[in-house]
């Protein structure tokens, strides 16, 4: 089954997402020009909010990293081994297994790694780590090939090992190792670029710093520069495929039902952190819509095809409202129902006529009606 969110949300003044010249990101969707919040800026925020609001436990959670090798020799450190030599065992270990440890000790590549894939590397290297010290000192005086002294079963321990750990994110987002692409995850979840349903303009802030030092009778000051921003009420779109999620965490179901709600909660709950000090872009979503559906998926990002402005006594938002909700009607009447459990909003009522029958009082209703609504199988 597929779960889909649907959120609007509108932004104060805002640069949330920059491009490689510092300006909010962009796009053209129905001949306008929209903005654009990229879907792995996203996904990094989902990710940071499931840490910070303590939505999964952090066994359950992942790291992307270069930095592997700190990570692990840190805590061969804490069981007492010298440093020195846990960070040289640490280095045998990823390379015997091609990821590779290149500039600065880091991997050649972010590495997706699981809470307990970790672990995993810990356990192994302390339960070999004769073998382990013997081979880094090996390589690092030259008299073996990288490798060569490693027991087998080093190699196939921490491959057995290095099977997703059951961690939540990374079962919705998935990995790709290059080296080892039998242990590449694919994702349950799926997340859109969020776009303006409105047309927008680039606008631009020119800031002056004053030096608080200065003498008194020096005029004028010490620092200028432009920051680019934009406001805009955004569409959100994203789906998780149940049965993946399932299949990437073992099948666990109670783990699985945790990790979908998590989700959907920090989907809502996250904002991207762009230049969030100097311009404190903290808005909630004006509407979430919650659909769990049997199989296909909806983007709605058609209803907005023709930029929303405010009209009447409609402003920005309320114009969103109604333009999605009549685009459901749209596809229902077009398509009907089939296949489709349950579709839940959670907005202010007034505006709603297609969705109003299926208003939540709370956003923990709509979700609780969401993750209902699945036949959950082992």
């Amino acid at each position: 089954m597929i779960i889909e969110i649907h959120i609007l949300q509108n932004f104060v003044p805002a640069n949330l997402n920059r491009d490689d010249t510092g300006s909010p990101k962009d796009c053209v969707f129905g001949g306008y020009r929209r903005a654009r919040i990229s879907s792995q800026c996203f996904k990094r925020a989902i990710r940071s909010e499931f840490n910070a609001s303590g939505l999964l436990n952090a066994d359950t959670l992942s790291k992307r990293t270069k930095r592997a090798v700190d990570e692990i020799a840190q805590r061969l450190v804490q069981h007492g081994k010298p440093e020195a030599q846990a960070r040289a065992a640490t280095i045998a270990m990823l390379n015997e297994i091609e990821l590779k440890v290149v500039k600065e000790d880091k991997t050649e590549y972010l590495l997706f790694l699981a809470e307990r894939e970790l672990q995993a590397a810990v356990e192994v290297a302390l339960e070999h780590w004769e073998a382990l010290s013997t081979a880094a000192q090996q390589a690092q005086s030259g008299a073996k090939g990288k490798g060569e002294a490693l027991p087998k079963e080093i190699r196939a321990e921490l491959l057995r090992r290095l099977d997703g750990g059951q961690a939540a994110d990374l079962a919705l987002f998935g990995r790709m190792i290059a080296n080892l692409p039998e242990k590449n995850v694919e994702a349950a979840c799926q997340v859109a670029h969020a776009i303006s349903t409105n047309k927008v303009d680039i606008e631009f802030d020119f800031f002056t710093a004053v030096d608080d030092l200065r003498p008194e009778d020096t005029a004028g000051a010490d620092m200028l520069g432009t920051i680019e921003f934009n406001s805009a009420c955004f569409y959100r779109y994203a789906s998780v495929d149940t049965r993946q999620l399932a299949g990437n965490l073992g099948h666990d179901i109670d783990l699985m039902r945790r990790t979908l709600e998590a989700f959907l909660r920090a989907s809502v709950e996250a904002i991207p952190t762009g230049k969030q000090n100097s311009m404190a872009a903290h808005n909630p979503p004006s509407l979430v819509l919650l659909v769990a559906r049997e199989d296909g998926q909806w983007n709605l990002a058609n209803a907005f095809l023709k930029p929303v402005r405010p009209q009447g006594e409609l402003d920005l938002v309320q114009g969103s409202i109604v333009a999605l909700d009549s685009y459901w009607g749209k596809l229902m009447g077009m398509y009907g129902a089939n296949g489709i459990n349950a579709w839940l909003a959670c907005t202010e009522p007034e505006h709603l006529k297609v969705l109003a029958g299926f208003r939540q009082p709370s956003l923990s209703a709509a979700i609780d009606g969401a993750v209902g609504a699945i036949r959950f199988t082992n």
